[in-house]
């Protein structure tokens, strides 16, 4: 099988936007909007595979030329290596979005989910890459979901998928806010009212704007937040990657500063609503200003859990404790050679006990985390 468009045309191999999101149907991450997004990042060549399937039907998956990805969370070779697992060269075809850390196999409704992975797992292999000479370079798909990963499996893929990382959903019931509170323990429900009425005592301004109308704030309070970790940025690269994801993006980059009257703001919080789900982007605080009143949590969490008619606050890879307190479900996120002729081939029981030692170091790391976990879609691999 092969791909329908120059995959490479642009962000989304030159199929279009509607068609694009038909596929995608609802999956930010997959969207036409921040796969064109992504494409503005340097160091790789952003594009889209498009295929008919044998039945009828319609398969699509994002997919980026690399040669050196500055994304430290996206170099599959040295990922594998850190885990003493075998690893691919670093150069090769991404199968996912650059940016996101969420990937899916893309197909139209009816479609079989088998022969429509097995259409776009053909055309991966054959697929070209405008970076590199050779043919035979890595094709490996990262951030991948338990059911794109079974489904590849099915189509023919012979490699056993590596855990990556976790990946938090918080669900909020249809009664919003106050059904969210009652679906906690007693106990966390306190400390949720009591840090949200620690914030609201501060008397902290809130303003909601645009990414195109505060891009220079949000670059200036995410540079003093990496610092705090030890990590110096150039906040002037930052803040153009910043106007320019404002200026692509419009009104779906929504953003919360939070400020004391009168002041420049201490905090923000970037976030894209798709449907009737908020993906958190982005957070950043002056922590040298902040009045200890649980900031971090009332912007990330506490603000976009009350917007009317929001369901799920995706809230991705990172800090998974302090998700998994606030009622968040931990999925798998996993990395699959696609490649023939990986060097994962024949490793299946290496990486499944590599898989069983982090969904084991995770359940012991705290009780919340464990409960957290969604066995089920962990368990195939481990």
């Amino acid at each position: 099988m092969t791909a329908t468009t120059d995959c490479f045309a642009d962000a989304i191999g030159g199929v279009g936007d509607t068609e694009w999101d038909r596929l995608a149907d609802g999956r930010f991450y997959s969207s036409a909007l921040w796969l064109r997004l992504c494409g503005l990042a340097p160091g790789s060549v952003s594009g889209g595979l498009y295929v008919h399937t044998p039945g009828g039907g319609r398969a699509a998956v994002p997919v980026a030329a690399v040669r050196e990805e500055p994304n430290p969370h996206l170099r599959w070779h040295e990922m594998l290596t850190a885990r003493g697992l075998p690893a691919p060269e670093p150069g090769g075809i991404l199968v996912g979005q650059r940016r996101g850390y969420l990937a899916h196999l893309l197909t139209d409704e009816g479609t079989d989910r088998t022969e429509a992975a097995t259409a776009l797992l053909d055309a991966l292999r054959t697929l070209r890459s405008p970076l590199h000479e050779e043919a035979k370079i890595p094709r490996v798909a990262m951030y991948l979901t338990t059911p794109d990963v079974m489904a590849l499996r099915a189509a023919g893929v012979r490699t056993v998928p590596v855990a990556l990382k976790t990946d938090a959903w918080i669900e909020i019931p249809p009664g919003g806010w106050d059904a969210w509170l009652e679906s906690l323990s007693a106990h966390r429900a306190r400390r949720i009212r009591s840090e949200v009425r620690k914030f609201e005592k501060v008397g902290y301004q809130l303003e909601h704007r645009t990414l195109a109308e505060c891009w220079q704030d949000v670059a200036r309070l995410l540079a003093r937040t990496e610092l705090r970790y030890g990590r110096t940025v150039d906040v002037a690269p930052m803040a153009e990657s910043f106007r320019k994801q404002g200026e692509l993006a419009g009104s779906r980059a929504e953003v919360v500063l939070c400020s004391r009257p009168g002041e420049a703001p201490v905090g923000f919080c970037l976030y894209y609503r798709w449907g009737d789900t908020v993906y958190l982007r982005a957070i950043g605080f002056d922590y040298d200003r902040l009045a200890s009143a649980a900031e971090y949590f009332n912007l990330t969490y506490y603000l976009p859990a009350r917007i009317p008619g929001v369901r799920w606050l995706h809230a991705g890879t990172e800090t998974a404790e302090g998700k998994a307190l606030r009622g968040a479900a931990l999925r798998p996120l996993w990395l699959l050679d696609l490649s023939e002729g990986s060097p994962l081939t024949g490793c299946d029981e290496e990486i499944r006990q590599h898989n069983r030692a982090l969904l084991n170091r995770l359940r012991d790391s705290s009780p919340a985390i464990a409960g957290a976990l969604d066995k089920d879609l962990w368990e195939p691999y481990c």
